[in-house]
Protein backbone atom coordinates (compact mmCIF):
# COMPACT_ATOMS: atom_id res chain seq x y z
CA UNK A 1 0.00 0.00 0.00
CA UNK A 2 2.93 2.31 0.55
CA UNK A 3 4.53 2.20 -2.46
CA UNK A 4 1.01 2.56 -4.25
CA UNK A 5 0.63 5.82 -1.77
CA UNK A 6 4.14 6.89 -3.57
CA UNK A 7 3.12 6.62 -6.55
CA UNK A 8 -0.44 8.09 -6.25
CA UNK A 9 0.23 11.02 -3.91
CA UNK A 10 0.64 13.78 -4.55
CA UNK A 11 0.77 13.27 -8.35
CA UNK A 12 -2.63 12.24 -8.92
CA UNK A 13 -4.48 12.41 -5.58
CA UNK A 14 -4.00 14.20 -2.49
CA UNK A 15 -3.19 12.97 0.45
CA UNK A 16 -6.81 13.37 2.15
CA UNK A 17 -8.48 11.93 -1.01
CA UNK A 18 -5.76 8.84 -0.81
CA UNK A 19 -7.67 8.15 2.57
CA UNK A 20 -10.72 8.44 1.59
CA UNK A 21 -10.43 6.09 -1.05
CA UNK A 22 -8.20 3.82 0.30
CA UNK A 23 -8.31 3.96 3.99
CA UNK A 24 -11.92 4.77 4.20
CA UNK A 25 -13.44 2.89 1.22
CA UNK A 26 -15.08 5.93 0.86
CA UNK A 27 -15.73 5.40 -3.10
CA UNK A 28 -18.10 7.57 -3.70
CA UNK A 29 -16.12 10.87 -2.19
CA UNK A 30 -17.83 13.72 -4.66
CA UNK A 31 -14.80 16.04 -4.33
CA UNK A 32 -12.42 13.71 -4.58
CA UNK A 33 -13.63 11.81 -7.54
CA UNK A 34 -14.08 15.07 -9.24
CA UNK A 35 -9.88 15.39 -8.32
CA UNK A 36 -9.44 12.11 -9.80
CA UNK A 37 -11.14 12.27 -12.66
CA UNK A 38 -9.76 15.97 -13.77
CA UNK A 39 -6.49 14.40 -13.10
CA UNK A 40 -6.94 11.61 -15.49
CA UNK A 41 -8.25 13.42 -17.76
CA UNK A 42 -5.63 16.30 -17.72
CA UNK A 43 -3.02 13.18 -17.99
CA UNK A 44 -5.41 11.67 -21.11
CA UNK A 45 -5.15 15.10 -23.15
CA UNK A 46 -1.51 15.55 -22.28
CA UNK A 47 -1.03 12.21 -23.97
CA UNK A 48 -2.81 12.43 -26.50
CA UNK A 49 -1.68 16.41 -27.34
CA UNK A 50 2.36 14.28 -28.40
CA UNK A 51 0.39 13.24 -31.98
CA UNK A 52 -2.52 15.07 -31.84
CA UNK A 53 -1.23 17.65 -35.24
CA UNK A 54 0.95 14.94 -36.46
CA UNK A 55 -1.20 13.66 -39.02
CA UNK A 56 -1.91 17.65 -40.33
CA UNK A 57 2.07 17.64 -40.31
CA UNK A 58 2.14 14.34 -42.01
CA UNK A 59 -0.73 15.72 -44.95
CA UNK A 60 1.75 18.16 -45.48
CA UNK A 61 4.48 16.66 -46.32
CA UNK A 62 2.96 14.02 -48.28
CA UNK A 63 0.48 16.47 -49.80
CA UNK A 64 3.61 18.87 -50.87
CA UNK A 65 1.41 21.47 -50.40
CA UNK A 66 -0.44 24.05 -48.03
CA UNK A 67 -3.22 24.75 -49.62
CA UNK A 68 -6.55 25.26 -47.95
CA UNK A 69 -4.46 26.78 -44.34
CA UNK A 70 -4.39 30.17 -43.50
CA UNK A 71 -1.09 30.63 -41.91
CA UNK A 72 -2.26 34.06 -40.32
CA UNK A 73 -4.63 31.11 -38.45
CA UNK A 74 -1.90 29.45 -37.16
CA UNK A 75 0.13 31.93 -35.72
CA UNK A 76 -2.68 33.34 -33.56
CA UNK A 77 -3.02 29.87 -32.57
CA UNK A 78 0.88 29.90 -31.65
CA UNK A 79 0.23 33.17 -30.00
CA UNK A 80 -3.36 31.45 -27.67
CA UNK A 81 -0.74 28.39 -27.01
CA UNK A 82 1.98 30.47 -26.28
CA UNK A 83 0.37 32.94 -23.89
CA UNK A 84 -1.41 30.02 -22.04
CA UNK A 85 2.06 28.54 -21.03
CA UNK A 86 3.92 31.65 -20.22
CA UNK A 87 0.48 32.43 -17.93
CA UNK A 88 0.25 28.83 -16.44
CA UNK A 89 4.26 28.43 -15.75
CA UNK A 90 4.25 32.02 -14.04
CA UNK A 91 1.04 30.98 -12.06
CA UNK A 92 2.69 27.63 -11.16
CA UNK A 93 -0.38 25.39 -12.14
CA UNK A 94 0.08 22.02 -12.04
CA UNK A 95 1.41 20.48 -15.50
CA UNK A 96 -1.73 18.24 -15.66
CA UNK A 97 -3.57 21.75 -15.95
CA UNK A 98 -1.81 22.45 -19.01
CA UNK A 99 0.52 20.47 -20.23
CA UNK A 100 -0.56 19.54 -23.54
CA UNK A 101 -0.26 23.42 -24.37
CA UNK A 102 3.38 22.66 -24.62
CA UNK A 103 3.41 19.74 -27.63
CA UNK A 104 0.79 21.35 -29.31
CA UNK A 105 3.10 24.58 -29.77
CA UNK A 106 5.65 22.49 -30.69
CA UNK A 107 3.78 20.96 -33.24
CA UNK A 108 2.13 24.66 -34.13
CA UNK A 109 5.87 26.22 -34.85
CA UNK A 110 6.11 23.14 -37.29
CA UNK A 111 3.32 22.77 -38.92
CA UNK A 112 3.84 27.21 -39.54
CA UNK A 113 7.21 26.50 -40.96
CA UNK A 114 5.91 23.67 -43.67
CA UNK A 115 3.66 26.46 -44.77
CA UNK A 116 6.08 28.66 -45.03
CA UNK A 117 8.65 26.48 -46.53
CA UNK A 118 5.94 24.93 -49.08
CA UNK A 119 5.07 28.17 -50.24
CA UNK A 120 8.95 28.98 -51.40
CA UNK A 121 9.95 30.93 -48.41
CA UNK A 122 11.92 28.44 -46.18
CA UNK A 123 14.34 31.57 -45.14
CA UNK A 124 11.14 33.72 -43.90
CA UNK A 125 9.85 30.42 -42.03
CA UNK A 126 13.53 29.67 -40.06
CA UNK A 127 13.60 33.75 -38.88
CA UNK A 128 9.90 33.16 -37.52
CA UNK A 129 10.96 30.51 -35.44
CA UNK A 130 14.12 32.84 -34.06
CA UNK A 131 12.65 35.62 -33.48
CA UNK A 132 9.59 33.48 -31.53
CA UNK A 133 11.78 31.03 -29.37
CA UNK A 134 13.57 34.79 -28.25
CA UNK A 135 10.05 35.89 -27.47
CA UNK A 136 9.74 33.26 -25.34
CA UNK A 137 12.35 33.71 -23.52
CA UNK A 138 11.92 37.24 -22.42
CA UNK A 139 8.18 36.55 -21.82
CA UNK A 140 9.40 33.48 -19.20
CA UNK A 141 12.01 36.20 -17.86
CA UNK A 142 11.48 37.85 -14.29
CA UNK A 143 11.43 41.18 -15.95
CA UNK A 144 8.41 40.27 -17.76
CA UNK A 145 5.57 42.27 -15.20
CA UNK A 146 3.00 40.18 -14.10
CA UNK A 147 0.22 42.42 -15.50
CA UNK A 148 1.82 42.38 -19.16
CA UNK A 149 1.57 38.59 -18.37
CA UNK A 150 -2.21 38.35 -17.57
CA UNK A 151 -2.71 40.75 -20.51
CA UNK A 152 -1.32 37.95 -22.81
CA UNK A 153 -3.62 35.57 -21.83
CA UNK A 154 -6.51 37.73 -22.02
CA UNK A 155 -5.76 38.24 -25.71
CA UNK A 156 -6.16 34.79 -25.84
CA UNK A 157 -9.82 34.95 -26.62
CA UNK A 158 -10.08 37.55 -29.47
CA UNK A 159 -6.99 35.49 -30.68
CA UNK A 160 -8.99 32.11 -30.78
CA UNK A 161 -11.51 33.57 -32.20
CA UNK A 162 -9.78 35.00 -34.96
CA UNK A 163 -7.82 32.80 -35.46
CA UNK A 164 -10.62 30.07 -36.75
CA UNK A 165 -12.42 32.59 -38.12
CA UNK A 166 -10.04 33.21 -40.16
CA UNK A 167 -9.50 29.77 -41.00
CA UNK A 168 -13.15 29.09 -41.39
CA UNK A 169 -13.65 31.97 -43.74
CA UNK A 170 -10.01 30.09 -45.58
CA UNK A 171 -12.64 26.98 -45.88
CA UNK A 172 -15.82 28.43 -47.00
CA UNK A 173 -14.43 30.41 -49.66
CA UNK A 174 -11.79 27.49 -51.28
CA UNK A 175 -15.77 25.24 -50.39
CA UNK A 176 -13.56 22.76 -49.10
CA UNK A 177 -11.25 22.11 -45.88
CA UNK A 178 -8.07 21.82 -48.19
CA UNK A 179 -4.99 19.73 -46.51
CA UNK A 180 -6.98 20.02 -43.04
CA UNK A 181 -6.45 16.39 -40.92
CA UNK A 182 -9.94 15.11 -40.15
CA UNK A 183 -7.72 13.51 -37.17
CA UNK A 184 -6.11 16.78 -36.01
CA UNK A 185 -9.77 18.83 -35.93
CA UNK A 186 -11.66 16.27 -33.79
CA UNK A 187 -9.13 16.04 -31.20
CA UNK A 188 -8.38 19.73 -30.77
CA UNK A 189 -12.35 19.88 -30.61
CA UNK A 190 -12.97 17.00 -28.32
CA UNK A 191 -9.20 18.22 -26.01
CA UNK A 192 -10.45 21.85 -25.40
CA UNK A 193 -14.05 20.41 -24.03
CA UNK A 194 -12.55 18.21 -21.36
CA UNK A 195 -10.31 20.86 -20.70
CA UNK A 196 -13.08 23.52 -19.49
CA UNK A 197 -13.76 20.92 -16.93
CA UNK A 198 -10.02 20.08 -15.71
CA UNK A 199 -8.96 23.98 -15.72
CA UNK A 200 -11.92 24.78 -13.51
CA UNK A 201 -11.20 21.92 -11.34
CA UNK A 202 -7.58 22.25 -11.03
CA UNK A 203 -6.86 26.02 -11.57
CA UNK A 204 -9.85 27.60 -10.08
CA UNK A 205 -8.80 30.58 -12.44
CA UNK A 206 -11.58 32.05 -14.62
CA UNK A 207 -9.55 33.36 -17.25
CA UNK A 208 -8.41 30.19 -18.20
CA UNK A 209 -11.74 28.11 -18.22
CA UNK A 210 -13.02 31.24 -20.38
CA UNK A 211 -10.29 30.23 -23.30
CA UNK A 212 -11.03 26.90 -23.15
CA UNK A 213 -14.56 27.66 -23.61
CA UNK A 214 -13.99 30.37 -26.21
CA UNK A 215 -11.80 27.49 -27.75
CA UNK A 216 -14.20 24.98 -27.46
CA UNK A 217 -17.08 26.79 -29.25
CA UNK A 218 -14.16 27.80 -32.35
CA UNK A 219 -13.19 24.45 -32.47
CA UNK A 220 -16.87 23.10 -33.28
CA UNK A 221 -17.02 25.66 -36.04
CA UNK A 222 -14.38 23.82 -37.70
CA UNK A 223 -15.15 20.31 -36.93
CA UNK A 224 -18.40 21.32 -38.47
CA UNK A 225 -17.27 22.46 -41.74
CA UNK A 226 -15.26 19.50 -41.66
CA UNK A 227 -18.57 17.61 -41.27
CA UNK A 228 -20.25 19.63 -43.93
CA UNK A 229 -17.18 19.61 -46.81
CA UNK A 230 -16.34 15.77 -46.02
CA UNK A 231 -17.17 14.55 -49.50
CA UNK A 232 -15.53 17.76 -51.17
CA UNK A 233 -12.40 17.11 -53.02
CA UNK A 234 -9.89 20.08 -52.94
CA UNK A 235 -8.13 21.16 -56.50
CA UNK A 236 -4.96 19.82 -55.23
CA UNK A 237 -6.43 16.18 -54.06
CA UNK A 238 -8.15 16.23 -57.65
CA UNK A 239 -4.68 16.64 -59.76
CA UNK A 240 -2.96 14.04 -57.50
CA UNK A 241 -5.77 11.55 -58.83
CA UNK A 242 -5.49 12.76 -61.93
CA UNK A 243 -1.82 12.16 -61.82
CA UNK A 244 -2.10 8.78 -60.85
CA UNK A 245 -4.25 7.30 -63.36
Amino acid sequence: MEALRTLLVPAILPERCYDEFFLSYNLLHVDCLKMLISKLLGIGIILGSVMVKVPQIVKLVRSGTAEGLSFQSVLLELLALSGTMVYSITHGFPFSSWGEVLFLMIQTLIISFLIQHLRGRTALGALALAVYFALIAILLSPVIPMVVVTLLQAANVPAIIISRLLQAATNYRSGHTGQLSAVTVTLLFLGSLARIFTSVQETGDPLMSLTYVVSSACNGLIFAQLLYYWNVSSAADKKRKKKRH
